[in-house]
Formats: C-alpha cells, sequence, structure tokens
C-alpha cells in the first residue's frame, strides 16, 4: 500500500511517498518559501533521482501538484499513476479537544479544523488548506487526519487545567493542549520495543528548534510541557518557554503593544534572545560558547536547567522513571547536550557512559544506570503514515467503502 504523508505549513510543504509492506520511503519532496521570492523545490527518490531546482509556485495547490507531478514523471517519478497511492496521511497540528485518534476526513472533521484556527493561527490554516487542495487534485484518494495534539488527550485534568477561573475553560476551551505529540508518540512506541517492556514510565526529550518534554505512562501521556499554545515549557529556539505573564502586563506599560509582546515571545526569545548572537542554532552558540561569548554560555546553561527542572518534576509525577530519552535534531545529534543534561542527575538513577554518548548508541547509559537513557530517532512522517494504513484498514473491516 502506497501513502503519502502531506505537512503543509505557512509557506512549507513537506511530502513523503510510503511503500508500507516494508515502511519503505520511497521518496520526499519539499517545497520551501511558497509565495515569496526564491521559492525552491528540493525532491529525492529511493532510485536515486534528484530534482533540486527554483519554480514559480504561489499557493500550496500549486506547490502540491508539482509534487504530484514528480512523483508519476518517466525520468523520475517512483509511481506510474496518483490512482496507485491509496490513502493520504495529513498532519495537523490542532484537534482541540475532538480528537484523540487520527480519523478519516469528511465534512465534520474539516469543520473541526476550521473551529480550531483561532487555537493554532500559524498551523491549522495551512494544514486545511492542504487538504482542500489534494480533495480537488486526487478527489478518489481517502484522506487521513494525524492531529498533534490527539496523544495528550489521555492527560487528566489536574495536569492540563490551569489556575484561572474554570469558565474560561468552558467557554474558550482554555487548557494545557500539548504539542509534538505524533513525535512522542512514535518515540515512546519504539522505546518500550528496545526495553521490551509495555508498563513503563518513560519521559522523552524532543529537542529541536522547538522543544518539549512528555511523561509517557504504559504507552499514554500524564504530563506534557508545551500548553495552550507551542509557547510554554522550554527555553527554545525563539520562544521564551516558561515565564511570569505578570511580564506581558509590565511590557504593555512599557510600551509594547500586545503584537510586539506576541512576536518578541515566539520569535526573538528564546536561545536567540538570550545568546544575542544572531542566531537560534544551538550549534552556533554552542561555538560561541566555546570561544568565550559569555552571553552564549548563560543561553546553553538556561536551556540545560529548565530541561533538568522538567525531568525531575516529570520523575516526581510518574513516581519513578526506567527510561530517559532523547529525539529530534538537537536530542539525536548532541552529544554535549545530552551529557550536560544528565549530569548530577545520579540521584534520579540517571547515569550516562561517555563513550556511548559520544558514539551515538542507541542505549547510552551505564551498565549500572537504573534508569536506562536513550537516544531514538523521530520519525513523525512514517508515525503518520501507519496511523492512515490503521485508519483506512479499519474502515474496510467494518465493511465501509472508500
Amino acid at each position: 500500500m502506497y501513502i503519502l504523508v502531506v505537512n503543509l505549513g505557512s509557506s512549507s510543504a513537506k511530502t513523503t511517498l510510503y511503500d508500507m509492506e516494508n515502511e519503505a520511503p520511497l521518496a520526499d519532496c519539499t517545497v520551501e518559501r511558497i509565495g515569496l521570492d526564491n521559492t525552491h523545490l528540493s525532491y529525492s527518490a529511493y532510485n536515486g533521482q534528484v530534482v533540486d531546482e527554483k519554480v514559480d509556485v504561489t499557493c500550496c495547490k500549486d506547490a502540491l501538484k508539482k509534487i504530484m507531478v514528480l512523483l508519476v514523471d518517466k525520468a523520475v517519478g517512483v509511481i506510474k499513476d496518483l490512482k496507485e497511492i491509496k490513502g493520504i496521511g495529513h498532519r495537523v497540528v490542532h484537534g482541540g479537544e475532538s480528537f484523540s485518534n487520527p480519523v478519516m476526513i469528511d465534512e465534520e472533521v474539516k469543520n473541526i479544523i476550521k473551529n480550531c484556527f483561532e487555537l493554532a493561527p500559524l498551523h491549522n490554516p495551512p494544514n486545511y488548506e492542504g487538504i482542500i487542495a489534494c480533495e480537488e487534485l486526487c478527489p478518489a484518494i481517502p484522506q487521513v487526519a494525524v492531529f498533534d495534539t490527539a496523544f495528550h488527550q489521555t492527560i487528566e485534568k489536574q495536569a492540563f487545567l490551569y489556575g484561572i477561573p474554570l469558565r474560561y475553560y468552558k467557554n474558550y476551551s482554555i487548557r494545557r493542549y500539548g504539542f509534538h505529540g505524533t513525535s512522542h508518540r512514535f518515540v515512546s512506541l519504539q522505546t518500550r520495543k528496545i526495553l521490551q517492556r509495555e508498563n513503563s514510565k518513560i519521559i522523552v526529550c524532543h529537542l529541536g528548534n522547538g522543544c518539549s518534554i512528555t511523561a509517557v505512562k504504559n504507552g499514554k501521556s500524564v504530563d506534557t510541557s508545551m500548553g495552550f499554545t507551542p509557547l510554554e515549557g522550554l527555553l527554545m529556539g525563539t520562544r521564551a518557554g516558561d515565564l511570569d505573564p505578570a511580564i506581558i502586563f509590565y511590557l504593555e506599560r512599557k510600551g509594547l503593544s500586545l503584537n510586539e509582546t506576541d512576536n518578541l515571545l515566539n520569535k526573538k526569545s528564546g536561545l536567540l534572545g538570550l545568546a544575542d548572537i544572531g542566531s537560534s542554532d544551538l550549534r552556533d552558540i554552542l561555538k560561541a560558547a566555546e570561544e568565550g561569548n559569555k552571553n552564549a554560555e548563560m543561553a546553553v546553561k538556561v536551556f540545560i536547567h529548565r530541561i533538568k527542572k522538567y525531568i525531575g518534576s516529570y520523575t516526581a509525577v510518574l513516581n519513578g522513571l526506567d527510561a530517559l530519552v532523547f529525539t529530534a535534531g538537537i536530542g539525536e545529534n548532541s552529544a554535549i547536550i545530552r551529557e550536560m543534561v544528565c549530569r548530577d542527575l545520579d540521584a534520579l538513577g540517571i547515569k550516562v557512559d561517555q563513550e556511548k554518548n559520544k558514539n551515538n548508541n542507541q542505549i547510552i547509559s551505564t551498565e549500572d544506570s537504573t534508569v536506562s537513557v536513550l537516544v531514538v530517532p523521530t520519525d513523525e512522517a512514517l508515525m503518520i503514515a501507519r496511523d492512515s494504513v490503521e485508519v483506512l484498514n479499519n474502515i474496510r473491516e467494518n465493511g465501509h467503502k472508500l
């Protein structure tokens, strides 16, 4: 079964075509800077074919159309006809409280996605546009929505409610939703397979430009660091993470508008703001710190400190810990960050083998560490493809036509 995974952003389209018989990616394609100058397309196929070129694309529909043309192109394509694709899986960031599992997309689902525009104004609109575009380009192919927030719907009220009057939750749906759910679910599943433990207490550290930590008990999310929006939680590339909300009112009195403060906290803070070297890339900041830049050094310390605090609190929430897992761009590739996070956590039973860590081994903990420390690459696209297959198979098994 061939499944096309689609991830639409505000100015980008990312797709992967999978052969789900062996879960092998057949082709990846990304179109960046849609609707802007220097729009760029990158395509690579399992057969070695590569396309790298500037394209004239003004909307997501045009981007997806170009991608689909490449998939069936005689020279570089990997399939003969789009009809060979049996399902399209869409990453959708926000499903509110309506979805705890992937679902077949119909009019009701589309309306709920639209109703969540206000909760995820930067993400849900392009996600929705991608769905509409695929309906127009491939009307006969069933589509599945996989929500970033779905995995965290198992979090109980004591963990997702904020300390404001309850009517704001009831009337405006203000609560902790959590994000990166597809990544946390994929990584926690892989960890349980590696450790061969169904019943387990796991903390997953998704560390990239966006960062989040989730406490997972027996495969279910019980708490997560991102909240009503992806701004809450850890220090990130450009996001401030946790802060006293009174700072917003203070800044307003200092002359900043709400829009300016929103932009400040989401796009100009985090590692970018603290290091003040003109980059949010942790590799640049680590290099600057090594060269003696005190701001960069402090930014790294704040980054590490926040992660440690969440590991400690989530160990308490879980009442113990079986595994600490690192994933995403920083988590998978930065041995120094993993070492700094795990340093002086031996009171929690966390000990890292330096050689295993430097070599990026799958398990990097020492033999006498009571907590397994792992590096597990995330694969959200594959998780979306798996979910899509499951949804399609369930519908067939229940006697419904696609």
